[in-house]
């Protein structure tokens, strides 16, 4: 790691230690051996109100001190791997045997005419031109099974390699808001770097590791690292440290990040399980330093006492990952490949009868109906009619066995694939597409996927008046005009907020939760100015604060006023509004 910590004041395996307690232990380590949160916020050399306020170069030596928030995925198979899996093909499996077996005995010469002391077998001879071409049957089966083997393998290794550039274009997209400067910014989740102050709402997967600055009402499913599916209640008092891979199910606030990529709980947890691959590539340390070996010790506190036995780790460490599980089968490949098991069993039936009846054939025409004697001198002869009848009964079983199918299948199969990435629905899998094409109805979020994820105002009820389009300032008031502009700003989250376009003549921007920047752009209409309003109220000022969630379908806060008493702002879904 070179020096400790980068010239911070903790370095990785510290941070680490802190993130494997719990509750109580958490608490008294934070309290007695850093200071509690501004203690870690100095160590680290961060704001727990304005956040970094470091430059480029400044944020490039966090990730070389403590890594990069990015788990490398696991390598992607090789084209040679994915010829392999597709030869594992029962179908394939017997059309290889039998086209080995041909392609072999083509170059087998069979008798020509006996001398009269052993006999001759009538109608035993072939054409000579017949014998001499026998190789092109096992060699047409075996270029059909090249064909089909390329064309599945090509198909998987386009599609690996399409569904990896579309990953890592997803992964750029999501975003996260945090604290730099004193300025709330949308950077990416792979920019994170230990230091940063993150703002956490309702609905939220957190991207990283960190401990709690400040919160409300803040309950978090931890089911993904536990298994436990009670949510947990974090604050300042109990419970202050925020996992990765953990979802916000209540509340809000901000944490200051201690751990990311492979030093986080979730990439710990990756790497155990063989799910993340090298974290180094070529020479230099670009996604971040390597997880010690002692890492298994780390995933102790996440498992659940009733949930042990199913760990990736051993008595004696860590397990080595499991290798990767069979490629399922489509229902039409399954099938086929049963029906290709009873041609070939019923192929085999059939030449094995077939090479019998000749050999009995054989035996009784010459012993017994034309009544010569066995001569030993003759054995070669006939061991020489016993092979060409064994070449017979060969050739029933590769005619029995349909090489065209499979080919047809995969081709088949390709051709939908590609029919569907013109429609913009991408199949990693051949087997994949039956069930894609299939589909008669997709079921999907509206807001962001088929809307431009946008809200706004559109009718208000206010004063005792309806209004069909939001109002201007001088139908309303005063102070309903002031009431309303700090219920706004006061009683929704602090996170959501409207920023300035980026582009002249752009639309501004919609920043948190859709539904409350709507509100925002309303009492800008108005306007107020929802920053000032919460500059008077900050956010640790705020009474108490019911967060939205899907129970209570509401968001309340309680106030104290300045001359005495409190006040309740509270929005949400109007029957439960009403009802109240």
């Amino acid at each position: 790691m070179g020096d400790a910590g980068g010239g911070f004041g903790l370095a990785v395996p510290e941070l680490r230690a802190l993130m494997e307690l719990r509750g109580s232990e958490a608490l008294l380590r934070l309290q007695r051996d850093l200071g509690g949160v501004p203690g870690l916020c100095r160590r680290l050399r961060t704001s727990p109100t304005d956040g970094l306020s470091e430059g480029p170069p400044e944020l490039e030596r966090r990730r070389r001190a403590f890594g990069r928030n990015w788990i490398p995925p696991r390598r992607p198979k090789s084209f040679a791997a994915l010829v392999w899996e597709a030869l594992q093909d029962v179908t394939l499996v017997i059309l290889e045997v039998a086209a080995l077996v041909s392609l072999g005995l083509s170059f087998y010469a069979p008798p020509g005419a006996a001398d009269e002391e052993c006999g001759q077998l009538s109608g035993g001879s072939e054409d000579p031109g017949e014998a001499e071409a026998g190789w092109i049957e096992g060699a047409a089966i075996l270029l059909s099974v090249a064909c089909v083997v390329l064309v599945t393998a090509s198909n998987d290794w386009s599609k690996e390699r399409q569904f990896r550039g579309l990953q890592s274009r997803l992964e750029r997209e999501q975003r996260v808001a945090v604290l730099r400067g004193g300025h709330l910014a949308q950077v990416p989740v792979a920019e994170l770097v230990v230091g940063d102050v993150v703002q956490v709402k309702y609905g939220d997967l957190l991207p990283a590791d960190g401990v709690l600055i400040q919160g409300s009402d803040l309950k978090i499913d931890e089911s993904a690292l536990t298994g436990e599916s009670d949510h947990v209640r974090k604050g300042l008092d109990r419970d202050p440290l925020l996992l990765s891979g953990t979802h916000v199910m209540e509340g809000s606030g901000r944490m200051v990040v201690t751990a990311v990529g492979v030093n986080s709980q979730s990439g710990i947890i990756f790497t155990l399980l063989g799910a993340a691959g090298d974290t180094e590539e070529g020479g230099g340390d670009r996604r971040g330093p390597r997880p010690d070996p002692a890492v298994a010790v780390e995933l102790q506190p996440l498992r659940s006492a009733e949930g042990g036995g199913d760990s990736a780790e051993g008595p004696g460490g860590p397990r080595p990952p499991r290798g990767d599980p069979k490629k399922e089968k489509s229902v039409l490949q399954a099938k086929l490949t049963r029906l290709a098991l009873q041609i070939g069993k019923a192929g085999l039936a059939m030449s094995a009868v077939t090479v019998i009846i000749l050999v009995l054939y054989f035996v009784i025409d010459t012993f017994v109906v034309q009544g010569r004697p066995w001569l030993a001198e003759c054995a070669p002869v006939y061991v020489q009619y016993w092979v060409k009848f064994f070449i017979i009964g060969v050739t029933v079983l590769v005619v029995a066995v349909p090489e065209g199918l499979p080919l047809a299948v995969t081709i088949s199969l390709a051709y939908s694939v590609k029919k569907m990435m013109k429609d913009n629905n991408l199949v990693r899998h051949l087997d994949a597409c039956e069930t894609m094409g299939s589909a008669t109805a997709i079921c999907s979020d509206k807001t962001g996927t088929l809307t431009t994820n946008r809200m706004t105002v559109v009718q208000a009820f206010l004063g005792g008046s309806h209004f069909s389009r939001p109002p201007p300032p001088s139908a309303l008031p005063p102070p309903t005009l002031e009431l309303l502009g700090q219920a706004i700003a006061i009683n929704s989250a602090y996170t959501s907020k409207i920023l300035p376009p980026e582009a002249p003549g752009a639309l501004p921007r919609q920043v948190g939760n859709k539904t409350e920047c709507a509100l925002l752009g309303l009492a800008l209409a108005l306007g107020r100015d929802p920053e000032a309003e919460r500059a008077q109220v900050p956010e640790d000022h705020l009474v108490k604060v019911f967060t939205f969630n899907s129970e209570r379908k509401s968001m309340s806060t309680v106030l104290r006023r300045p001359g005495g008493g409190y006040r309740l702002f509270c929005k949400g879904a109007s029957e439960m509004v009403l009802r109240r």
